[in-house]
């Protein structure tokens, strides 16, 4: 069953938003061809003050072994926050740029 995680932390304050999404867009390489993650969304709050991530995995133990602690360390000492991971089962997905719903 495909899992969604939920990432969520707080941003150093006094960035632009043109710095946030320059740091985001910085990043975007360490996600590329990971095995499993199936999809990445950065997300940025309207307020500008949390930001974090959306990804679609193949299954929990691809998304636990992207979000291990080499990547909170990482997450850490770029933002110097903790992150906060949910993760949730995703037994229905639909995908309107293919056309289609997927399940489990």
């Amino acid at each position: 069953m495909a899992v969604t995680a939920v990432v969520r932390f707080t941003l150093p304050e006094g960035k632009t938003e043109d710095e946030l999404v320059a740091g985001f867009e910085s990043s975007t390489s360490l996600y590329r061809d990971v095995p499993g993650l199936l999809r990445k969304y950065y997300l940025l709050s309207e307020d500008r003050r949390t930001g974090g991530g959306v990804y679609i995995f193949e299954s929990r133990a691809d998304a636990e072994r992207v979000h291990d602690e080499v990547w909170r360390n990482r997450l850490r000492e770029r933002m110097g926050v903790e992150p906060d991971v949910q993760y949730f089962d995703s037994p229905v997905i639909v995908d309107n740029e293919a056309r289609a719903a997927s399940t489990a």
